[in-house]
């Protein structure tokens, strides 16, 4: 029979060799601060149109109420660190700029399957019972994660390590085992302001706290229908998420190379042209984003972002682009083509 600490160690030796960068031990209710940080979040209207998030704040808020009978978490990091400098496509206002996250496979099933791996290697090792969860649950994994000591929440709220800079995916394994826990992180983000000063939209209105209304991210993403006026200049030609935040932290000079060849950018959404994303119709889009977190969105969504890249591009020879789109059988998006004609004449 191994000790705790025995099976512990070993763990964090397999987590490795199925690629995460660190692994960590906290308890389900080693998170007290969730609940009144998520109901001020809530409260002030920051979540937006995602109300999923007002949803279950029973689980949302309180992780040893998900699984009554887990008695430990263990968090995981995984790197996706770019290859190459995610705002030099900024400078191409004629290409559209891709989050790094979504320029190849859907994270979600690559980290979901290292999880169950590491899972069911566990059950094997130890016995009882697991569940894992990777960013579709009502888990409050920054939180979780923070509290085990993979990091801290930086002011642009995402996990930040001193081990692995902050461009990293999170998941948790949950168990009814009894592992050694960790000790929390401490916030190393002393008086450096650049994540906050990067936003182009201001989309902080204090450190540590993020307006999802006034996020790229959000706005590209998980925003239906058409974009406030005020806030379409500032997307740019950031047409799926933002990494402006992330590029900026100074703790990535400790970031550490993907294992995963498979989340290297695909060389057709390093610098897509925004005159041949305009003309995807539904088919052609489910297939060029196939297996890519993008699919999710859908073509309307996505040409609407297309368009608003085209409409603040400068460049003329793109006008023609967005006039074909103009009685698209999509409102918003012949709504967003009427936009970048106004914008370009």
């Amino acid at each position: 029979m191994k000790s705790g600490s025995d099976l512990k160690e070993k763990l964090v030796q397999q987590a490795q060799a199925e690629g995460f960068v660190a692994c960590r031990v906290c308890r389900p209710w080693d998170v007290p601060q969730v609940p009144k940080r998520l109901r001020a979040y809530l409260d002030a209207g920051y979540h937006g149109q995602m109300g999923w998030m007002a949803e279950r704040t029973h689980w949302r808020g309180d992780p040893a109420a998900l699984w009554p009978e887990a008695q430990s978490v263990v968090m995981l990091a995984e790197s996706y660190t770019p290859e190459h400098d995610p705002t030099e496509i900024l400078k191409h206002p004629d290409r559209g700029a891709i989050s790094v996250y979504a320029q190849n496979k859907d994270y979600h099933d690559l980290v979901k399957k290292r999880l169950k791996r590491l899972a069911r290697w566990l059950i094997a090792e130890a016995g009882g019972e697991v569940k894992v969860f990777v960013d579709t649950a009502p888990v409050p994994e920054k939180a979780l994660g923070y509290a085990a000591g993979l990091g801290w929440q930086g002011k642009h709220t995402n996990l930040v390590s001193r081990e692995w800079g902050n461009w990293a995916f999170i998941g948790s394994v949950f168990t009814t085992l009894d592992l050694p826990a960790d000790n929390s992180e401490i916030d190393h983000c002393g008086s450096c302001r650049a994540c906050l000063d990067s936003c182009p939209t201001d989309a902080f209105p204090a450190p540590y706290q993020l307006d999802a209304r006034r996020c790229i991210s959000y706005l590209t993403i998980e925003h239906k229908g058409p974009v406030d006026h005020e806030l379409r200049g500032k997307l740019g030609n950031r047409i799926y998420g933002c990494d402006d935040c992330l590029a900026a932290c100074p703790w990535n000079k400790f970031a550490v190379a993907a294992s995963d060849m498979r989340y290297a950018a695909r060389d057709d959404l390093k610098a897509p042209g925004l005159e041949e994303l305009a003309a995807l119709d539904d088919a052609a889009f489910r297939a060029k984003f196939s297996g890519s977190p993008i699919k999710r969105i859908g073509r309307d969504r996505f040409v609407r972002n297309v368009l608003y890249a085209i409409g603040n591009s400068g460049q003329p020879k793109l006008k023609t682009v967005a006039q074909r789109l103009l009685e698209d059988p999509d409102e918003t998006v012949a709504e967003a083509a009427r936009w970048a004609v106004e914008q370009l004449s």
